[in-house]
């Protein structure tokens, strides 16, 4: 994750109001009699991976507002001390999908107030808001819209200085050139929030154009698929170019809208339950323990699940067998999700040299899976020493593979835009399914870079496919030298 500063907002301080009451553990109050800073930083952290943003308001007096915190408050907290600012209140824009929520973290361990719908049924404290309500920030004002679509207890935020909006936190409702996906709720309820989001999004329109727009989710997100990578936007830009915004009517919004999702993972329906109960609030930071040998291949053997997060090429030189390749990256979090369904599962790690046990708990953490065994004390090279069964896979160069056995694994969109001829593609997502289709061939396995073919020849390792090879880099790569053309469409 990093810190990126969104807009910095400036005017003329509104009369300001105190901090609530209630806001426990907020540093001193501000004086009856001061106003917001004359500019109010907003500052985006991002966490690429999940593809998401979370926002920290500077209140002006030391204390900030968290809009979409994670459970992983690591960057969030770092982005404060470097501002010197102590969170004071928590905003959920909705019950996520796709990370657990950080606010319960934040309320106990800085007294900070959560914000959420009422409508959302939380089963924890918060102050629930409806639509129109407002919290006093200290000097500026929190309003909550009711913008129902992504999720049906959806808000929009807007911040307000006196009655000029200083920008507005979407979450999963306008995004940058999109709109965030309403199929997460069951096919019964896809269509009808398709239909709310439009009437949310149309009065999302009604702010003025130069309105800052901070949305939640971005680039990478499974909840949406914006292009490029800006994080942050307006409300003018939104109405030139996003081309959803060009349906007047419901239904011909809602059906450019759906035709437009691909997958996602399944614990996306999981996660918006665990938030609504809330996530467990976690004592300290999460320790991994140092498993032997022997205990790794029991755990295995007992049904749990080895997950070699090193490089591509360190785990085809020789793994556990049986274990998932899932390589260490920004998108870790996402692919365990995808891979392992159960999150009951205990987890044992398989790391490298130089590797943090710490990152890989904490992005399993994000996405609700505790149940974490710890890693294999050594290494590979202590499995080696102790005389334990080793796998490995071929790794081809780009002249080695046939096209006609090359599976690739990436989206079906990136498939559409080149790939090797004859190539046939099942998206990762779906293989553990699918393998069977597999069965009685040679299998080269490529994605984009080789952390996905990866995960994918593990996965047909796993499914007792003999024959599986992993082909690294991408298309592009592989018709660079062979100095052959790839095929597009799908």
């Amino acid at each position: 994750m990093d810190d990126r500063r969104g807009f910095p907002t400036t005017g003329p301080p509104a009369a300001a109001g105190a901090a609530p009451a209630d806001a426990r553990g907020a540093a001193a109050g501000r004086r009856p009699d001061a106003g917001p800073p004359a500019a109010t930083a907003i500052v985006p952290v991002i966490d690429e991976g999940l593809g998401n943003s979370a926002y920290l308001v500077d209140l002006g007096d030391g204390r900030a507002l968290a809009v979409d915190a994670p459970r992983d408050l690591r960057a969030v907290r770092a982005a404060a001390r470097r501002h010197g600012l102590t969170v004071a209140f928590a905003a959920d824009t909705h019950l996520h999908a796709d990370f657990l929520s950080g606010a319960l973290q934040l309320a106990a361990d800085e007294g900070a107030q959560i914000l959420a719908s009422a409508s959302g049924r939380r089963a924890f404290a918060h102050r629930g808001l409806a639509d129109g309500d407002e919290v006093d920030l200290g000097g500026l004002t929190l309003r909550a819209w009711a913008t129902p679509g992504h999720t049906a207890e959806h808000l929009a935020y807007l911040l307000l200085d006196g009655r000029r909006v200083l920008g507005v936190f979407t979450g999963g409702s306008l995004l940058v050139g999109a709109v965030a996906r309403t199929d997460l709720a069951g096919e019964d309820h896809t269509w009808p929030l398709a239909r709310a989001l439009h009437r949310s999004l149309r009065r999302l329109l009604t702010l003025p154009d130069d309105t800052p727009v901070y949305p939640t989710h971005g680039a990478g997100s499974f909840c949406s698929a914006p292009p490029g990578a800006d994080r942050v936007t307006t409300i003018g830009r939104e109405k030139a170019g996003n081309r959803l915004l060009a349906a007047d009517d419901e239904d011909a919004f809602a059906a450019a809208l759906l035709a437009s999702l691909g997958p996602f993972p399944a614990y996306f329906l999981r996660l918006p339950e665990h938030n609504r109960r809330g996530p467990a609030v976690l004592a300290s930071d999460p320790l991994l323990a140092p498993l032997a040998p022997a205990r790794l291949r029991a755990l295995l053997a007992a049904g749990g699940q080895v997950i070699d997060v090193r490089p591509v090429r360190d785990y085809a030189a020789g793994h556990v067998p049986g274990s998932l390749a899932i390589p260490l990256r920004e998108a870790f979090a996402t692919w365990l999700g995808w891979l392992v369904p159960d999150p009951a599962i205990p987890l044992a790690f398989v790391l490298g040299p130089g590797q943090d046990p710490a990152e890989a708990a904490w992005q399993a953490l994000k996405i609700g899976y505790e149940n974490l065994a710890g890693t294999l004390a050594g290494g590979m090279p202590a499995w080696r020493a102790a005389g334990l069964p080793v796998a490995a896979t071929p790794v081809l160069a780009p002249g080695q593979a046939d096209p006609a056995a090359v599976l690739d694994v990436r989206q079906a969109s990136e498939y559409a835009a080149g790939h090797l001829p004859g190539a046939a593609t099942i998206e990762l997502g779906a293989l553990a399914g699918r393998a069977g289709e597999l069965a009685g061939r040679p299998v080269v396995v490529m994605c984009g870079h080789g952390e996905r073919a990866a995960s994918a020849a593990s996965v047909l390792e796993r499914a007792g496919h003999p024959d599986v090879a992993i082909l690294p880099g991408g298309p592009q790569e592989w018709a660079d030298a062979t100095g052959r053309t790839l095929d597009g469409g799908p």
